[in-house]
């Protein structure tokens, strides 16, 4: 599929999501067992850890489909950016979504600052430039939709593998906004 295929192959499921109409496909055993030699997904989703948050769902997709990398914030942390280039660079993965979402708990820590703990304030530190460019009275989820355009470009610009891709025309990144209460991906 090329990358305009897979983001409309996303775009559909999620609009079945929406429409409470999931498919339900590729989640059998058969499936499962189809799938012990190996992974073909055609998508990477960095995706918030919220729980709220459920790519495979969001996206109306079975087993093996996606390879989803979820942190707090949907940060691009060292981990984070090796699991993608793993995804890109060895199974061939054409698109890369960014997904933030409605009322994202680490942006709303990361606004409202203070100390929270070596590890979370360094979790924090990668959703600064957001809060930054989003301006002083900007409201979380702008700057949840600044974190997640922010993020796109941070994976060009910190990892070889995955610019090298998008240059060449084999990889797609797409900063995305789901909605909490609806289920809608907006992409950016």
């Amino acid at each position: 599929m090329t990358s305009s295929d897979v983001l409309d192959r996303l775009k559909s499921g999620n609009a079945r999501f929406v429409a409470d109409q999931l498919d339900g496909k590729l989640q059998d055993s058969a499936r499962r067992e189809s799938l012990v030699g190996g992974q073909d997904p055609y998508a990477i989703v960095l995706s918030c850890a919220d729980s709220r948050v459920v790519p495979e769902l969001a996206f109306d997709t079975g087993l093996g489909e996606l390879f989803v990398v979820r942190v707090a914030g949907n940060i691009a942390n060292s981990s984070s950016i090796a699991s993608m280039e793993y995804a890109v660079a060895h199974i061939g993965c054409s698109v890369i979504v960014v997904l933030g979402h409605q009322s994202c708990g680490a942006v709303t820590a990361a606004v409202a600052g203070g100390d929270n703990g070596y590890n979370l304030n360094h979790l924090l530190s990668h959703i600064v430039p957001a809060i930054a460019d989003s301006g002083a009275d900007a409201e979380v989820n702008d700057v949840v939709r600044k974190n997640a355009s922010l993020t796109a470009d941070e994976l060009m610009s910190r990892s070889s593998i995955i610019s090298d891709a998008v240059e060449a025309g084999k990889l797609v990144i797409a900063p995305a906004y789901y909605h909490l209460s609806n289920g809608e991906v907006e992409f950016l």
